[in-house]
């Protein structure tokens, strides 16, 4: 039989042992509770972070894919009247589109841009979209304009002895390669006889070609507005010619054909919202001045004389309008300066296609 002593002694032990499980017991509830605690908001942290960046990704996406870049004019135009105003930009933003007015120097760059996807819809001379498409580049045209033909000009030396376009030939006559002011300059010298390679060209793009001019670099120059009345006014420059009895095609307004066939919303929208443009900048000739004065850079007064240089009138496709494209771009495959001949039909569509965002009123000008 156990001693008191030693049944003390168990009864101790033993109530220390359970002591000390319940002690263990209740701690490791307690830890494991105080880890489980802290580890699951940091996995429900990492997984609002991660949601967060998807949201964030797919938002930037989408603004991506809803962005309309269309080229800005810094001349007397329905273009430049449609960014000042602003009335497209609030009909793209119904549709969900951030619109942008990227600047480029001429129309070649512009269309470069287009190709490389800088661009979405350009506005051109003629020759342009021919060279474009010479490059196999899948332009589409969407809609052309009148000649406006008063706003382009051959400008020489105020004090040049050069008097009419005969006297041409040996000169030094700086255009943008593959512009409207080269296009001119070809049907100016063939009007008198002889050929573009009697004239020294020189290419260069207009802020350079108005650098070279203005120092006497280069014998004169063919460019279009505002730089023609800039010129003439600094008393730098004077008109030789203008377009007028030489220029025999429009402008176009040109996309590529991804961008035809995702937006074709944004075409039609665009081309009713330059068509209300077009009809306001011809009956408000004062108002466009104003309105333009600091994007051309020129005094209203000045501009409301040059107004009437420009023919206000959004035209629609047809087949005299590509008959005429074809005959330019056979004219320039001719003289070797595109590497191959031009189908411009492949960049113009159906006339059903066009009627559906053609506006009717244009249209109805066929």
């Amino acid at each position: 039989m156990q001693s008191l002593k030693a049944k003390l002694r168990n009864f101790k032990n033993q109530h220390i042992t359970r002591r000390y499980f319940l002690f263990t017991a209740s701690y490791t509830f307690i830890l494991s509770t105080v880890v489980f605690g802290c580890s699951q908001p940091a996995k429900n942290t990492q997984q609002e972070v991660g949601a967060s960046n998807i949201s964030q990704t797919q938002t930037a996406e989408k603004s991506a894919a809803k962005l309309v870049r269309i080229v800005r004019s810094k001349q007397l135009s329905s273009l430049a009247i449609l960014e000042k105003q602003g009335n497209l930009k609030k009909r793209l933003e119904t549709l969900g589109y951030k619109l942008e007015w990227p600047e480029f120097a001429a129309g070649p760059q512009q269309l470069e841009a287009l190709n490389a996807g800088g661009l979405d819809i350009a506005s051109t001379a003629e020759t342009p979209p021919i060279f474009s498409q010479a490059a196999g580049a899948p332009l589409v045209y969407l809609a052309t304009t009148g000649p406006s033909s008063k706003a382009v000009s051959l400008i020489v030396p105020v004090k040049s002895s050069i008097n009419s376009v005969k006297d041409l030939k040996g000169k030094k006559i700086a255009f943008q390669k593959a512009s409207i002011g080269h296009y001119l300059l070809l049907k100016a010298v063939e009007k008198e006889g002889f050929k573009l390679s009697d004239v020294s060209s020189v290419y260069l793009p207009p802020p350079d070609a108005n650098v070279a001019f203005s120092q006497g670099k280069v014998d004169g120059w063919f460019i279009w507005e505002p730089f023609v009345t800039r010129n003439v006014e600094q008393k730098v420059g004077r008109v030789l010619i203008d377009g007028s009895n030489l220029r025999d095609t429009g402008n176009f307004y040109s996309t590529t054909r991804s961008f035809y066939q995702k937006n074709p919303q944004v075409i039609k929208v665009f081309l009713e919202e330059l068509q209300k443009a077009e009809i306001w900048g011809k009956a408000h000739p004062k108002e466009v001045a104003q309105l333009l004065s600091p994007v051309t850079q020129l005094d209203p007064p000045l501009l409301e004389k040059m107004h009437s240089k420009y023919d206000w009138d959004l035209r629609p496709i047809n087949e005299k309008v590509i008959e005429k494209q074809q005959e330019v771009a056979d004219k320039w495959y001719s003289l070797k300066l595109i590497p191959k001949k031009v189908n411009v039909r492949d960049g113009f569509l159906t006339p059903k296609e066009y009627a559906e965002f053609t506006p009717p009123d244009v249209l109805a000008k066929q």
